[in-house]
């Protein structure tokens, strides 16, 4: 080739493209943990209106995990095959009429199978949105743009807790009980949303009106030069990653994390009122915010310095250790203040990790592999999401307290933390695989960053 690619401003095209993708799938993600983690504040109500032990609850909550495993590889496959749009639609319109039909519930066995489809339906929605950006974003810009959507996930739980119990406190149309519009009125965004998404959402940026031909030419570019460093670095088939050891290091990681996040997230709103006997609904669940603000604020930070150094392992396997000190701190004090700081804590710790992990798998895995390989992760992961809660709720009916759970979260959080730093520098440092790709460059290929 003799003629130079046109001269652009790259921190213009991916600004371009982070607010043309991220705040649209920023919200989905919002919707989406609303509607599987608002059990945890209608059970204020629903454990003593349906008889639910902890126990009971606890296995009810993390079923939902036990179906998402099964059908998260499967359907983040079809989703590479069929696209982005048409998938993720589906997956939405679906959980959001579970959500609804949720509010209609008569016994815990009931509550039980709803949650189940809401499992199945769901599958694959997060590790989908992951896989989607990997379409779009260069390995260097990455961690700050999964940051940006991973902080949908503190987002809701400052906007579930208080709308949630609100409602409970405040709605009782047509004589049934608040925890019951609960359901209904949180699933319905999710049903509208899954239609919008058919019209809003781009496949790959092949097909992207709102891009110039240049920008078009140079990310495509870019995204396969990584593309074709990945499968020099990785040589195996998109099924073949089902036997890779990396990811299944990384899947034990990932795990660890989720049983720290939803043991702790599951039962915040109820070790609050524990804590605060004579709170309010509403007022447990403004209080719920405060971890969960100081979360985005760390996810955000811990992203963006880590594409900042392009150092990827301290900045996953640090945040959490903090989470293991949190944990163990909130089980020598009942005071109200003092558990909230320590509460505060360990949320940081956890929403520190979560914002910049998904740049590990990103480093070596190609697109196809990509596909099944984050699925799989996540799935495997995703069984700590039963794990933790159940785990909760057994221990504080054996023992009467939290405390013995408390621990076991923490060791979650230790062991995440060690086999995050074990993991070999050369492998996962986009640094590394940056100057590699960079030496395949032609000369011609000529960008401006600034």
């Amino acid at each position: 080739m003799t003629a130079t690619q046109p001269q652009f401003n790259e921190e213009r095209l991916i600004n371009k493209l982070r607010w043309r993708i991220v705040p649209y799938i920023f919200v989905l993600y919002i919707v989406a943990m609303m509607d599987r983690v608002n059990i945890s504040f209608a059970a204020l109500e629903m454990n003593k209106a349906l008889g639910i032990s902890a126990t009971t609850f606890g296995i009810i909550a993390g079923i939902f995990f036990i179906a998402y495993f099964f059908f998260e590889v499967p359907s983040n496959v079809l989703m590479h095959k069929l696209g982005c749009r048409i998938w993720i639609a589906r997956i939405l319109i679906t959980w959001g009429l579970v959500t609804v039909g949720t509010g209609f519930i008569q016994n815990a066995t009931q509550l039980g199978i709803l949650r189940i489809l809401l499992g199945i339906a769901e599958a694959g929605f997060y590790p989908g949105m992951i896989l989607y950006m990997t379409y779009w974003f260069p390995s260097k810009y990455l961690a700050k743009t999964i940051a940006i959507f991973m902080t949908g996930m503190a987002l809701n739980n400052i906007i579930t807790g208080p709308l949630s119990t609100w409602i409970m406190d405040h709605v009782h149309w047509l004589g049934l009980d608040g925890w019951r519009w609960l359901f209904i009125i949180e699933g319905l965004p999710a049903v509208i949303l899954g239609i919008t998404t058919l019209f809003y959402l781009v496949d790959r940026p092949e097909q992207a009106k709102f891009l110039t031909k240049d920008e078009k030419e140079w990310l495509v570019n870019q995204l396969q030069q990584e593309h074709e460093a990945k499968i020099q670095k990785t040589k195996v088939s998109k099924w073949e990653v089902l036997k890779n050891a990396r990811v299944w290091h990384l899947s034990v990681i990932f795990f660890g994390y989720v049983c720290a996040m939803y043991g702790l997230s599951m039962w915040m709103p109820q070790i609050i009122k524990a804590l605060g006997k004579t709170l309010t609904n509403t007022q447990v669940g403004f209080i719920s915010t405060i971890p969960y603000i100081c979360g985005v604020m760390a996810m955000i930070a811990v992203g963006r310095h880590s594409d900042k150094t392009m150092e990827r392992r301290y900045h996953v396997g640090l945040p959490i250790s903090t989470a293991f000190i949190g944990l163990i701190a909130l089980t020598m004090t009942n005071d109200m203040v003092w558990s909230m700081v320590w509460i505060t804590f360990s949320i940081i710790g956890i929403y520190g990790f979560a914002g910049t992990f998904w740049t590990l798998p990103s480093a070596f895995l190609s697109e196809e592999t990509a596909a099944v390989g984050i699925a799989l992760i996540n799935s495997i992961a995703n069984l700590g999401g039963f794990l933790g809660p159940y785990a909760v709720g057994y221990l504080k009916d054996v023992t009467g307290s939290t405390t013995v759970s408390m621990y076991v979260l923490a060791s979650c959080a230790l062991v995440t933390c060690l086999l995050t730093l074990a993991i070999p520098e050369k492998l996962i440092n986009s640094h590394t695989a940056n100057s590699d790709m960079q030496k395949t460059m032609p000369p011609n290929a000529i960008h401006t960053s600034k």
